[in-house]
C-alpha cells in the first residue's frame, strides 16, 4: 500500500505570501489535505481487506469442491460418511486453528521454528494482521485436512477423522506455514532479518509444499498404515478397480475447485492496491497486473495437465476417461501453486505437461506397491506438489521475483532463467523437510490410532458400507454394482441395447371408429 500523503502548514506558508490570513489559510488547506489523505488511506485498507475476504470465500468454496469430488470418487455406500468428514474438516479445523494454529503459524515476534502469539486471537487485530487474514489462512489450513481425508476414505473410523483433522490443522500444518510463510520463518522468502536460506529463501507462493505436500504426505501415511480397501487387490495381488459411483459429482467438484483456485493462487498476494513504480511500464502496471498474470499461469497449467492426461491415458489404456482428466487438471493446479506468481505463462504450460506425467507415474507406482488411495490424493497433491516446488526453482523469473519479494532485491531466481542453483537448492530442502516433519508427526499418530483400534473400521462394516452401519442409512436408495448385499434398496443396473426391432407404430396403429 502506498504511504500516506502529508502536508505541513510551515512548508505551505511561503507559497501563500505574507498576508495576515496566510497562516490560517495554510492550516486550513493542510487540514483538508490531511482529511482527504486519511480517507484515501482508509479506502485502500478497505479495498485490500475486501479483496482478501473475497479470496478467502473462494478458497472456502473449495471445501464444497472437495466434498463433491470425494463423494463421486467413493462407492455409494460410503457417500454420507465422506461428506460428513468434509464438513468436520472445516468445523474441527476452525476451532483448532483459532485456538492454536494461527498462533503457531503467524504469532510474531517469534523464533524461526514456531509462532508464540495470538492464541485464541488474543490482542487481535493488530497492525500486522486483521480478521480477514485469519479467515484466509484458516481456509488454507482446512484445505490441507481435506486432502488427507480423501486418501483414507471408505475404511476409516469417524473418531480418527476428528483426531487427525484437529492435530493437522492445529499443529502440523501451522508449523510448516510458519517456516515458509511467516516473517520469522527460518526458510521464508519474506524473512525480515535478511538471513535468507541460500540468499533466496523458499519460494512457495501459494502452497504446493505448505498445503498440498503436507496434506498429501499425511494422507500417504494414513493410507499406508490402514492398508488397502477390501477387494482393491485380489488374492494373487492383481489390481481391482473400485470405481467411484458418480463421475458427474467428480466433474462438479473439479469445476468448483478450479473456481476456488482463483482465490487460492491470485489471492495469496493478500493485497491488490499496490503500484510497483515501474516507469518503463507506466501507471497501468502494478500488483493488480501480477494478480492477473497469476490467474493466467494457474489456468494454463491446469488446462495443459488436463489435455496431457487425456491423450496420455488414451495411449496407455485405450479410452477417454473423464475422472482421469479431472485428476490431471487438479494435478496441474497443485504443481503451479508454488511458482504461479513468479513464472511466465509459457512456463506454466511446461509445468502442467510434466505434472500430468508425474501423476500418471505415481499412480503406476502406487498400483505396483499395492497402495490404495481412493482419490489419488497422495500422488496428486504430494507428487505434483513436489514437482511444482522444483519447477519454481527452475523457472522463476528475476523480474517477477523482485516484484513479489521486494524487500531484498537481486536475490537468486530460477536455474533455467540464469539465476543459478541456490533457489533450486532451497526448494529441494523444502521438499525434504516437509516429508520429514509430516512423517514424524502424522505417521506416529496414525500408528497409535491403529494400535488402539481407533483407525480402521471392522471388516463387516467396511463390506456393508459406513452409511448404513455408522450413519443410519444410505445417502441414496442405491446399491453399488460390485456389491452382492441383501440390504433393502434398489439395484441400479446398466440398460444395454437389445436386438429386438423397434416397433413400427405407423403400420400398427389402430383407429377407433
Amino acid at each position: 500500500m502506498a504511504s500516506a500523503m502529508t502536508c505541513s502548514a510551515a512548508d505551505l506558508l511561503p507559497h501563500l505570501g505574507n498576508s495576515a490570513n496566510a497562516t490560517a489559510a495554510a492550516e486550513f488547506i493542510c487540514g483538508r489535505f490531511t482529511a482527504v489523505s486519511e480517507y484515501l488511506s482508509n479506502t485502500a485498507y478497505a479495498v485490500d481487506s475486501t479483496y482478501l475476504l473475497f479470496s478467502a470465500y473462494l478458497v472456502f468454496a473449495m471445501q464444497l469442491g472437495f466434498a463433491m469430488l470425494c463423494a463421486g470418487s467413493v462407492r455409494a455406500k460410503n457417500t454420507m460418511n465422506i461428506m460428513l468428514t468434509n464438513v468436520l474438516d472445516a468445523a474441527a479445523g476452525g476451532l483448532s486453528y483459532y485456538l492454536f494454529g494461527f498462533a503457531f503459524a503467524f504469532g510474531a515476534p517469534s523464533n524461526g521454528f514456531i509462532g508464540k502469539h495470538f492464541f485464541g486471537l488474543k490482542e487481535f487485530p493488530s497492525q500486522s494482521f486483521d480478521y480477514s487474514y485469519f479467515l484466509y489462512q484458516w481456509a488454507f489450513a482446512i484445505a490441507a485436512a481435506g486432502i488427507t481425508s480423501g486418501s483414507i476414505a471408505e475404511r476409516t473410523q469417524f473418531v480418527a477423522y476428528l483426531i487427525y483433522s484437529s492435530f493437522l490443522t492445529g499443529f502440523v500444518y501451522p508449523i510448516v506455514s510458519h517456516w515458509f510463510w511467516s516473517a520469522d520463518g527460518w526458510a521464508s522468502a519474506s524473512k525480515i532479518d535478511g538471513n535468507l536460506l541460500f540468499g533466496s529463501g523458499v519460494i512457495d507462493f501459494a502452497g504446493s509444499g505448505v498445503v498440498h505436500m503436507v496434506g498429501g504426505i499425511a494422507g500417504l501415511w494414513g493410507a499406508f498404515i490402514e492398508g488397502p480397501r477390501i477387494g482393491r487387490f485380489d488374492r494373487i495381488g492383481r489390481s481391482v478397480t473400485l470405481r467411484g459411483h458418480s463421475a458427474s459429482l467428480v466433474v462438479l467438484g473439479t469445476f468448483l475447485l478450479w473456481f476456488g483456485w482463483y482465490g487460492f493462487n491470485p489471492g495469496s498476494f493478500l493485497t491488490i492496491l499496490k503500484s510497483y513504480g515501474d516507469s518503463t511500464k507506466g501507471t497501468y502496471y502494478g500488483q493488480w497486473s501480477a494478480i492477473g498474470r497469476t490467474a493466467v499461469t494457474t489456468t494454463l497449467a491446469g488446462c495443459t495437465a488436463a489435455l496431457t492426461t487425456l491423450f496420455g491415458k488414451r495411449l496407455l489404456v485405450g479410452h477417454w476417461n473423464v475422472v482421469d482428466v479431472c485428476n490431471g487438471l487438479l494435478g496441474g493446479f497443485a504443481a503451479i501453486t508454488s511458482g504461479c506468481a513468479v513464472v511466465e505463462p509459457w512456463a506454466a504450460i511446461v509445468c502442467g505437461f510434466v505434472a500430468a506425467w508425474v501423476l500418471i507415474g505415481f499412480n503406476k507406482l502406487a498400483t505396483k506397491l499395492k497402495y490404495d488411495d481412493p482419490l489419488e490424493a497422495a500422488q496428486l497433491h504430494g507428487g505434483c506438489g513436489s514437482w511444482g516446488i522444483i519447477f519454481t526453482g527452475l523457472f522463476a523469473k528475476k523480474e517477477y521475483v523482485n516484484e513479489v519479494y521486494p524487500r531484498f532485491p537481486n536475490r537468486p531466481y530460477g536455474l533455467f532463467m540464469g539465476g543459478g542453483g541456490r533457489l533450486l537448492g532451497s526448494q529441494i530442502i523444502q521438499i525434504l523437510v516437509i516429508i520429514g516433519w509430516v512423517s514424524v508427526t502424522m505417521g506416529p499418530l496414525f500408528f497409535l490410532l491403529q494400535k488402539f483400534k481407533l483407525l480402521r473400521i471392522s471388516r463387516e462394516d467396511e463390506t456393508a458400507g459406513m452409511d448404513l452401519t455408522r450413519h443410519g442409512g444410505f445417502a441414496y436408495i442405491y446399491h453399488d454394482e460390485d456389491e452382492g448385499s441383501s440390504m433393502p434398496g434398489f439395484k441400479m443396473t446398466r440398460i444395454e441395447p437389445t436386438n429386438t426391432p423397434t416397433p413400427d407404430h405407423h403400420h400398427n396403429r389402430s383407429v377407433a371408429v
